[in-house]
């Protein structure tokens, strides 16, 4: 088949202006399995992004599950890139109708207080530039009809990203263990996803240091002041419109998002 980055482009950008999911790219517009490609597709996002004002403010990490890597083929986490409007005030209301088929997770968030840019680090090397920890809920989303994806398709579109949540309240990283903090996500006081450090490569870290060894093979590495959100600790969940959502991570504290009952934009 043919390999048509631009029109894959185009379909992802024409689902978030009319808030319409395309079909799955792969197959049709990008081969299976290509993730070169698909990361292609994404870089002429961030381009589209930077060149209309936007500021790039770190990167997310996916697929740091085991059980989720297996069930997608592939044996490495991805990556997507995070811009200045993605990041959501803790506790502030979210229109239903920003986002196409919204789910949360909950995650440790690193931000960065050193540059990262050989790829041979050291976990020394990322502890000392970590700066600290905050918790966080990442609003994934879809562009992709009825979240029918595959590796392609999620890189292709951001790796499913959508907007994020930052807690308040940071937390020095010798402070936490990051392998161990357990995590609960409730709705309305009731657990809706549980989990641990451990279900994200073993541990947050790890996640971390997979991210900055590829961005600095790329040659567009890691920088100070850089957001990281690290990986799901727990299962996503469907978005309820009207709900709200409050992930609690041992040692880092406790962030909050809420939907809007309509489908506002």
């Amino acid at each position: 088949m043919t390999v048509d980055i631009e029109a894959a482009s185009r379909e992802l950008v024409r689902a978030r202006q009319e808030g319409k999911p395309c079909p799955p790219l792969r197959g049709r517009l990008l081969p299976e399995g290509d993730i070169e490609a698909a990361y292609q597709v994404q870089q002429v996002y961030t381009r589209q992004r930077l060149g209309e004002g936007h500021r790039r403010v770190g990167a997310k990490i996916g697929l740091t599950s085991r059980a989720v890597q297996e069930s997608f083929g592939v044996f490495q986490p991805d990556f997507g890139v995070l811009f200045d409007d993605m990041a959501v005030p803790d506790g502030v209301e979210v229109p239903m109708g920003r986002l196409l088929q919204p789910r949360v997770e909950a995650e440790v968030a690193f931000v960065l207080g050193a540059d990262l840019p050989d790829e041979r680090i050291t976990t020394a090397d990322l502890i000392r530039a970590v700066d600290h920890l905050l918790p966080a809920i990442e609003i994934v989303a879809s562009r992709i009809a009825d979240w029918d994806i595959s590796i392609v398709d999620t890189v292709a579109d951001n790796a499913s990203s959508g907007l994020f949540v930052l807690g308040a309240t940071p937390r020095r990283l010798s402070d936490v263990d990051l392998r161990l903090c357990g995590m609960v996500l409730e709705q309305a006081g009731e657990p809706v996803s549980v989990g641990a450090g451990a279900a994200c490569l073993g541990n947050p870290l790890h996640a971390l240091e997979w991210l900055a060894r590829t961005l600095a093979r790329s040659g567009d590495p890691l920088r100070a002041g850089d957001v990281v959100l690290s990986g799901a600790l727990g299962p996503m969940v469907p978005v309820t419109p009207g709900a709200a959502y409050e992930a609690r991570i041992s040692g880092l504290g406790s962030v909050r998002t809420c939907f809007a009952k309509d489908g506002d934009r």
